[in-house]
Parts: C-alpha cells; sequence; structure tokens
C-alpha cells in the first residue's frame, strides 16, 4: 500500500471568499454576516495533516432563534413564496452557473475541510450544480390532479410550500449534502435554514455567498454554524420551524424525531446503514472485484450507504476475497491534494478512534483479519489514517457485522445458495442501500426485489442520480431526497373543491 505526504496548499488563500471578523470565518443569517452571539469559535482541523484549517463562528440557540425569526418574516411576509416558480427557477439556474464557475475553488474547499481526494470533490461539485439545475427546470412542472366527483362540484390539488425548513447536513459530503436540501426546498419555495456539520462547514458558507451575490431576499437562505445538540436541537424543536431534513446518525435521528413532536412538524430521515454487497459465484469476476472495493472504501468507506458487508457465494469466496485483499492492500492512501490519493483519511481524531475501537472489537470477536486493521503511521502519523481493512470468518452475531462502522472496514459473509443470500443480506436493522451481482438476470431481478432496501444496484454499486429518489427501509430512515420525490417533501398538497351551482343547500329548513 502507497501512502503520500501533504503537498503545500494555502488555506487563508483558499477561503479568502468568506467573510470573516479577524481570524473568524462568520455565518450568513437574515441576509449579513456575523459572529456568534457570545463571540464563541469553533477551530476547524486538517483531517490529513492534524494542522488548523480556520476558525468558525460556534452559534448558539440565541442565534438559531434569530435564523428562525428571519426565516419566518421571509416566507410569512417576504417576497420569496410569492414569487413565480419562473422567476425562482431563472435563479437557482444561477446558482447552478456561479457553482460551476467557481468549481475548483469548491472542489479544493471541501478537500482542505474533509479530506477527501480531489477526484471525489471534484465529482460533488458537478453533482452540486446539476441539482440545482435539475430542481430549477422541476420549479414550474409540478402539478396537481382534477377529480371526477359528484356534480355539481369541482375537485382538484396543488401542491405548496411548507414553509420554513430546518436542515442539518453530515460532514461526509458537505457542499453536496447541502445541496440536495436545499435546491429542491427552494424551488418548491419554501425558506431554509442550513446547518452544516460543525466539521466541515466552509463549503457552505462558501456557498452562502453565491445566495449573496445573486440577491436572493433576506431570510431566504440561512447558514447556521454551530453543534447539532445546540443549534440543531433549536431548530428541531422550534414551533416555527415547519420541517426538519436531517442526514446523519440512526441515533441523532431518533433524538430529532423526538424534538419535532412539539409542533408536529414534517420530517426527512436519512439514516445510518449496514448495507449488503451480494455477490454470486456467476457474476463478472473483474466487474465485482472492481464495484467491491468502491463500495466500501470510496470516501474512506464514510458513506451511509456504504456496501460494508460483502456478502459472498461459498464456491468462488476463497479465490474472490484473496484477490480484493491484495487489491485493497495496494490501494493508495494519502491526503486528498496529492492526485494519485485513491482514499483520504478519516475525518477527526475522535471519529479514528472509534473506526479503531471497532478494529480491536472485531479481532476480540474472532473474525479473521486478512489486511489493515490498523492507523497509518509513517508521513501520515498526524492526520487520520486508517488503512483499507477487511474481516473474514465472521458470524451474524458479531458487532463489526451488526454496527454501523463508518469507516474503511469490509466484513465477508459467505453463503451456500440464494435463499441463504438473502436472509444474510436482510439480518440487519438497516435498510438504505444493497447490491447484487451475476450475469443470471431473472436470478439478479428477483434477489434485487427482496432486498429489503432503498437504494440497490445490479452489477454496480454507488452510482447515485438526481432524477431518482434516495433514501430507506427500516432504521434506515423515513422519507426520500432526490427526484421528483425530494421536491415532493417540502411541499403540502392543498384539496380545493368548486361549487358549480351557486345555490343554497336546503340542507337546514328554514
Amino acid at each position: 500500500m502507497d501512502t503520500m505526504a501533504k503537498p503545500g496548499v494555502d488555506a487563508q488563500e483558499l477561503l479568502r471568499n468568506l467573510p470573516r471578523s479577524g481570524d473568524t470565518r462568520l455565518m450568513y443569517v437574515d441576509g449579513t454576516w456575523g459572529a456568534a452571539s457570545d463571540g464563541a469559535t469553533r477551530t476547524l482541523v486538517d483531517p490529513a495533516t492534524g494542522g488548523t484549517v480556520a476558525t468558525v463562528a460556534e452559534g448558539t440557540r440565541d442565534d438559531a432563534k434569530r435564523a428562525i425569526l428571519a426565516a419566518r418574516k421571509a416566507f410569512d411576509d417576504g417576497p420569496w413564496s410569492t414569487m413565480t416558480a419562473h422567476d425562482r427557477a431563472m435563479l437557482l439556474f444561477r446558482v447552478a452557473a456561479k457553482i460551476e464557475e467557481h468549481a475548483a475553488e469548491l472542489q479544493h474547499i471541501d478537500t482542505l475541510n474533509n479530506g477527501k481526494p480531489l477526484r471525489e470533490t471534484q465529482y460533488d461539485v458537478a453533482d452540486a450544480a446539476n441539482c440545482f439545475r435539475y430542481y430549477a427546470g422541476l420549479a414550474t412542472k409540478p402539478h396537481g390532479q382534477t377529480f371526477d366527483v359528484p356534480a355539481p362540484s369541482q375537485s382538484f390539488t396543488v401542491r405548496e410550500a411548507i414553509g420554513v425548513c430546518g436542515q442539518i447536513v453530515p460532514w461526509n459530503y458537505p457542499l453536496l449534502m447541502a445541496v440536495w436540501k436545499l435546491a429542491p426546498a427552494l424551488a418548491a419555495g419554501n425558506v431554509c435554514i442550513l446547518k452544516p456539520a460543525e466539521l466541515t462547514p466552509l463549503s457552505a458558507l462558501r456557498l452562502a455567498t453565491i445566495f449573496e451575490e445573486l440577491e436572493f431576499p433576506r431570510g431566504v437562505v440561512n447558514v447556521l454554524t454551530g453543534a447539532g445538540p445546540v443549534v440543531g436541537a433549536e431548530l428541531a424543536e422550534s414551533d416555527g420551524v415547519d420541517k426538519i431534513a436531517f442526514t446523519g446518525g440512526t441515533v441523532t435521528g431518533r433524538s430529532i424525531m423526538r424534538a419535532a413532536v412539539g409542533n408536529l412538524k414534517k420530517i426527512t430521515l436519512e439514516l445510518g446503514g449496514k448495507s449488503p454487497n451480494i455477490v454470486f459465484a456467476d457474476a463478472d469476476f473483474e466487474t465485482a472485484i472492481d464495484y467491491a472495493l468502491f463500495a466500501i472504501y470510496a470516501n474512506a468507506g464514510q458513506v451511509c450507504s456504504a456496501g460494508s458487508r460483502l456478502v459472498i457465494q461459498e464456491s468462488i469466496a476463497d479465490r474472490f476475497v484473496a484477490e480484493l485483499t491484495e487489491r485493497a492492500k495496494k490501494i493508495r492512501v494519502g491526503n486528498g491534494f496529492d492526485d494519485k490519493t485513491e482514499m483520504g483519511p478519516i475525518i477527526s481524531r475522535a471519529h479514528l478512534e472509534k473506526v479503531e475501537s471497532y478494529l480491536e472489537i472485531g479481532k476480540t470477536e474472532g473474525a479473521t483479519l486478512l489486511c489493515g486493521g490498523s492507523r497509518l503511521g509513517g508521513s501520515l502519523a498526524a492526520g487520520n489514517f486508517i488503512a483499507p481493512t477487511i474481516f473474514d470468518k465472521t458470524t451474524s452475531d458479531m458487532r463489526i457485522v451488526r454496527e454501523e462502522i463508518f469507516g474503511p472496514v469490509l466484513v465477508v459473509q459467505r453463503f451456500k445458495d440464494e435463499a441463504e443470500a438473502l436472509h444474510i443480506a436482510n439480518d440487519t436493522i438497516y435498510g438504505l442501500a444493497g447490491a447484487v451481482f451475476t450475469q443470471d438476470a431473472a436470478k439478479a431481478h428477483r434477489v434485487v426485489r427482496k432486498l429489503r432496501a432503498g437504494i440497490t444496484w445490479i452489477n454496480a454499486y454507488h452510482p447515485t442520480y438526481n432524477e431518482a429518489p434516495w433514501g430507506g427501509y427500516k432504521q434506515s430512515g423515513m422519507g426520500r431526497e432526490l427526484g421528483t420525490y425530494g421536491y415532493d417533501a417540502y411541499t403540502e398538497v392543498k384539496q380545493i373543491n368548486v361549487n358549480l351551482d351557486v345555490v343554497p343547500s336546503g340542507w337546514f329548513e328554514t
């Protein structure tokens, strides 16, 4: 396995477009940039080097309340919700164009802040622009329905904006996850309070400068930095917020559901996963190997839909796992700014230690460690790097099999026949994603239809499309993002009935 040290990156030059006061990068609320109400700050750490990236404002509950009031006013009294769908669409098209104009800058900011390789952030930025463009086009397309009801009435429905939307996004896809939430919400006429992950707020703040440059009305988009248990909790609890959209861990998702009970706000949750990647003996061997690596080691396994369980047919398991292990050992791990890097660091020292604890759990539980299993040292010692890891000879009751590790750790589960493959695949509290590799088309469709998961692939893993819905079964969440489903999740359905014969009903005698 090759490792690469960090190339030089001038963080201050890269972040030159983020408004600041002194050394503190500011948050964006009600159309203005400001510090936290109590002056608190957070220091952001480069996960590849351990060095300081930037200092940002650390929002408080009072800051969250101020953002909620601003958003409430923007929706209830402002021009956004009454703006025509065409005019909203034109603005969103301009956002897409601005993201493309500043693509290299946004790409480098996410690599600096998150650590993932440039080739991954390049995709993220391109997809973010396309997401805005997709929803800009969709803004003028949604329609209601008309119903043939007993005369003399006409009944129809329209879709209307929900209102103030609190949007809490994770650190693994800082820009892209923000856009997945902002684009459909704005297209539908909502106003937004975006809370980026406290570890990775920089690209969201840069996105806010684009909204400011394009002169979005005040309060329509607010970017509120701060901790989840503080500003995130205020958004979830507040009666002034009409909807919460959250992507993150299942435990936090449950707490958000409990907090949202106060005013029964609408909720969309995209949560954790322990997704199966099923490989049958008749699969194209090289294709299955390639995608098995991509499924777990993309973004260092810090992906909610990662194929973290390889469910492999016994007749090819030894050969397949041996080849997979040799390939995993050759993955080039290093700083995301090195063009040769294929896998970057773990996001933080705390998360690194969590992943390391699972490595020890796997060893203690008796799984066979085939490669990896430890932190990387040498030129990478200052960063948060874990070697690509594979555990074989696992059992279904092991914690490394049942719990989401969220790191570059693959567990191997073996099966004899189709029935056992499905039993193993569905034996989980999660249901976000899964894949099937086979050259038998009937078997592929048969198996994928029985997978209890919201996102599935046949002979592929990880492709994601703005046009198609994203979300999971079971404890992997509720609701869907992307596609028309993502738009509908930000709308209320109103039934309108028209009396075509305007005469007294005669229900009560005069």
